[in-house]
């Protein structure tokens, strides 16, 4: 298994979440989380950032998806923190345009140790099928602050709401993989003029 890899387990009142991942995966992905359509959203990430992840997660779903998708936001952030380490050698940055058709997003990460997102996106309805899509922010903030990362998300353009999210989570995952990649020039260098991240 790679030395870039992690398990973090939740365990609250509301949520039992356990996100595993390996960062120098080949994409593959094992998701049980009660949410469908988060689980389609997760194995893009998973494709598209060549992660291999597995998120098993038992939420309070009888009430609604909040608790359950904001806590794997969570988890995978604080599960991505924890395999990446000190960054040594890492890019650092990432950033992935992707579109679908009408669709089109923009993702740009950096594992700077600072939380922040810029999340700039309206979808033309407020649910796809059964899933509320004001859950999709609580989702990338709860990773920013637990990941450590500033992340801007925005929807240059779009029409069908699912596309829309599509192409943000296929951007996320290519801008993860981009921004978590070993730098052959920097070599055992923490990319950053402090000296840590």
């Amino acid at each position: 298994m790679s030395a870039r890899s992690a398990t973090i387990s939740r365990d609250t009142k509301e949520t039992r979440i356990t996100v595993s991942v390996n960062l120098d995966g080949s994409g593959v992905s094992r998701l049980e989380t009660g949410v469908p359509f988060l689980e389609h959203m997760l194995d893009q990430v998973a494709r598209h950032g060549l992660i291999d992840l597995e998120v098993k997660a038992v939420g309070d779903l009888h009430i609604d998806a909040h608790h359950t998708v904001e806590d794997i936001g969570i988890t995978l952030g604080q599960a991505i923190a924890k395999a990446a380490a000190d960054k040594k050698g890492i890019r650092r940055y990432g950033h992935a345009y992707v579109p679908l058709d009408e669709a089109l997003s923009r993702v740009v990460i950096d594992f700077s140790g600072r939380p922040g997102l810029e999340y700039h996106v309206s979808y033309p309805r407020a649910r796809i099928g059964e899933f509320d899509v004001d859950l999709l922010i609580e989702f990338f903030q709860a990773f920013s602050n637990h990941a450590l990362t500033t992340l801007h998300i925005d929807s240059i353009r779009g029409a069908n709401a699912h596309h829309i999210a599509e192409t943000i989570f296929k951007a996320f995952g290519r801008a993860i993989r981009m921004a978590l990649e070993p730098d052959p020039r920097m070599g055992d260098v923490i990319p950053s003029t402090k000296g840590s991240l």
